[in-house]
């Protein structure tokens, strides 16, 4: 076959690479992915999509398409700890911001809600609307190998179903080919940490569980049974997919041992055993295995190759945070990529990326594992660690109802225990406040801001560059409500000033042409078209209202000015050309 040619070619349809197709697409690039399957996800894999994730989407034009599919937060929360789900229960958590209190965070930070978005939903939500924008997408396309030059990169690639091979010739290749990337090994992306540190099975079923869930609606509900073969402590996890009546269950294995033989007496066995009433009707639908990896890439490209997803990061799935970092990776990477493909931007750009993305898949990792190790908590406070006898197991389990001093201690522990699980289910400051230092990235000579609460579990917005732009209502034309994130984003440049900053204005229309860059001007305050009449933006911006904020196209501050300068246009030249790398 004669070669292909594409001016980015993304390896993997996955998060990361239907999210990076999608946001190409959008933009303009001329992008061709290719999978090695014959079809998009077939298993719910990944689920919980978080605010910053769903402010990506909303900024690509798929909100709305994601949360018709998906479930509502509000059906997400009531995290339980049981025996069975039909059993016994052992305790509650308020997740995924559901806490009255939170709710009120996880409102104010985002104009977007957190939701449940099955992999096999979003991957063909996202994949159908990249093609609708131009993108090309290959089944059955499995990489073989890759060379680079100066100019570019050829991929030879094999057609599974002919079973011939050919070239790809790309301009840039986004490897997204998940936690055994190829392409990552084929540029030698240096990993830190370890592949294979647990094992797990994943059992997806129908059954119709509403009459034991539905004065508890959540996403997911952890089943402890002591006398499982993993450590004498079984803790399954039994996970909606769809409510009330397609659900996932998570079950451990040894990792030192060959994995379980997968067969449907095998995976029913467990499924009767966590529902705990045979009387429900029960369908096995799939079952794999696959193994618990805390390993991340200490940088995410090499030449002209650039990695995204579970091929940079490999995690459990604890926090939710897989497919949400994927997702971010592609679209912070995107406007990148186009920008350079334009002629707008230097090469240097390309080198933010591992920048700024690679601490934040290390941070991942190591929260995502640590997640793990501190369920050990709750196992300590039930009595189970201290012996491998199942009876004595349930006796300890038991012992918190006395009225005794002692149990009284274990009743407080397992409620302390249980609570401390917010660093799992209530991460929000992990979720929202990745902060990018690199040269895409003009700092202003400012300190960071020293958070008042517990950084992980509470967002806390900033202005300061490399921070995302905070969110604020704004009352738009015909009194519409629009959020700060609404207006910049598109794939744009956009200041933000107030009244006095027009000269920011007329140095964003004069400076955006002299480099063949588009900038938006958004000017905020009585009279302009856009207003604060709850006096949000004000209190969050971190600038006198002749100041400007300069928010590139992810919506992350690229440079700051907290009042009026003496010549904007220079500034504010000066700003975009060390973002862009195009040294005046």
């Amino acid at each position: 076959m004669p070669t292909l040619e594409t001016d980015v070619l993304v390896v993997g349809s996955g998060p990361a690479g239907s999210a990076a197709a999608l946001a190409l697409a959008t933009y303009g690039v001329d992008t061709t992915v290719i999978t090695k399957y014959g079809q998009l996800a077939d298993t719910p894999r990944a689920h919980i999509t978080n605010q910053r994730t769903m402010e990506v989407l909303r900024d690509l034009g798929v909100q709305r398409e994601v949360e018709a599919e998906a479930t509502p937060q509000h059906l997400m929360g009531n995290l339980v700890y049981c025996t069975s789900i039909a059993g016994e229960e052992l305790g509650r958590l308020h997740a995924w911001g559901t806490r009255p209190d939170r709710t009120a965070d996880y409102s104010a930070a985002s104009p977007t809600r957190m939701c449940d978005m099955p992999q096999d939903l979003m991957e063909p939500l996202l994949v159908h609307a990249a093609q609708s924008r131009g993108a090309t997408v290959r089944f059955d396309t499995e990489f073989v190998s890759l060379e680079q030059d100066d100019d570019g990169v050829t991929v030879h690639v094999r057609d599974r179903l002919r079973g011939d091979e050919y070239d790809v010739r790309a301009r840039y290749v986004v490897g997204a080919d998940g936690g055994r990337s190829q392409v990552a090994e084929a540029v030698g992306l240096p990993l830190r940490g370890q592949m294979g540190v647990g094992g797990s099975i994943n059992i997806v079923f129908e059954a119709d569980l509403s009459h034991l869930v539905a004065d508890r609606p959540s996403v997911l509900y952890w089943v402890l049974q002591p006398g499982a073969d993993v450590g004498g402590i079984g803790a399954g996890l039994v996970r909606m997919v769809r409510p009330w009546h397609k659900w996932l269950i998570v079950w451990g294995y040894d990792i030192d041992g060959p994995p379980p033989d997968l067969t449907e007496e095998y995976a029913l066995g467990i499924v009767r055993r966590l529902i705990g009433d045979d009387s429900v009707p029960v369908t096995i639908t799939s079952s794999s295995a696959w193994t618990v990896n805390h390993l991340a890439a200490e940088r995410y490209s090499a030449g002209r190759v650039l990695c995204a997803g579970d091929a940079v990061h490999r995690h459990p799935p604890s926090n939710g945070l897989g497919s949400n970092t994927s997702i971010q990776d592609a679209y912070n990477l995107a406007w990148k990529l186009a920008a350079v493909l334009r002629g707008q931007a230097g090469p240097g750009l390309l080198e933010t990326y591992s920048a700024e993305r690679a601490p934040v898949g290390r941070q991942v990792v190591d929260r995502a594992n640590q997640s793990i190790a501190d369920t050990a908590r709750i196992f300590d406070a039930l009595g189970l660690l201290d012996t491998s006898d199942p009876d004595l197991m349930v006796e300890h389990m038991a012992a918190r109802k006395q009225a005794t001093p002692e149990a009284e201690k274990q009743r407080a522990a397992l409620r302390e225990a249980i609570a401390f699980k917010d660093y799992e289910f209530n991460c929000h400051g992990v979720e929202m406040d990745q902060r990018y230092e690199s040269t895409a990235v003009v700092p202003d000579g400012t300190p960071p801001e020293e958070p008042v609460r517990d950084p992980e579990l509470y967002s806390h917005v900033s202005s300061r560059p490399g921070a995302k732009l905070p969110h604020a209502w704004l009352t738009g034309p015909r009194r519409r409500q629009v959020s700060t994130l609404d207006l910049g984003g598109q794939g744009r440049f956009t200041v933000f000033t107030g009244i006095g900053g027009d000269a920011w204005v007329r140095a964003a229309a004069t400076v955006g042409e002299r480099l063949g860059v588009e900038v938006a001007a958004v000017v905020v305050g009585p009279g302009q078209r856009y207003d604060d009449l709850y006096g949000d933006w004000a209190r969050v911006r971190g600038t006198d209202d002749g100041g400007v904020l300069l928010a590139r196209p992810d919506n992350y501050v690229a440079f700051r000015s907290a009042g009026p300068v003496p010549d904007a246009e220079a500034a504010l030249e000066a700003a975009l050309r060390t973002v862009l790398d195009r040294p005046a």
